[in-house]
């Protein structure tokens, strides 16, 4: 078992999950349900499989799960692309903020998938 809260790329999708939850309560009511449940359940998936796959003792179960975070963080870039482009410039820096560190997530993850070969 690994101690997934050491792994900086989990601390990184943690501060994510909190910075898009505040970003969403600051959108209109109407996205509510949609887009601000989506991006709140694609972002926290990020460090939640990376929780999840660090209970496996196969290295190969684990690269399973670091690539479903990868493909939550993926996610989680499309929806924030989408709010951008459904009201410019209205949350411009907290999407801003958000994509840069989701962006470095990617990174993070496709490095240590690539070391985990």
């Amino acid at each position: 078992m690994r101690d997934f809260k050491k792994l900086l790329v989990w601390q990184k999708g943690i501060d994510l999950f909190i910075y898009t939850d505040k970003l969403v309560r600051k959108l209109p009511v109407a996205e509510r349900y949609e887009t601000c449940s989506q991006l709140r359940r694609a972002a926290l998936s990020i460090p939640s499989n990376i929780a999840e796959g660090s209970a496996y003792h196969s290295q190969a179960q684990y690269r399973i799960y670091l690539e479903r975070s990868l493909g939550s963080a993926f996610e989680t870039e499309t929806v924030l692309i989408a709010i951008d482009k459904s009201y410019p410039d209205s949350y411009a820096h907290e999407i801003a903020y958000c994509t840069s560190l989701v962006l470095e997530i990617q990174k993070m993850l496709m490095a240590f998938l690539v070391k985990l070969k």
